[in-house]
């Protein structure tokens, strides 16, 4: 059973600066999604 501990843990990197965004207006950062739910999609172009 777990301790209720996150040894070990990392803090998540912030994103690089010259990433482009979909359906942003303004870059996307680590700070502004603190307290959201925060969906990932991840997908390939076959």
């Amino acid at each position: 059973m777990s301790s209720g501990s996150f040894a070990g843990k990392l803090a998540a990197p912030e994103f690089p600066e010259r990433l482009e965004w979909i359906n942003s207006d303004r870059p996307v950062t680590l700070r502004g999604l603190k307290g959201k739910i925060v969906v990932l999609d991840f997908w390939t172009y076959c």
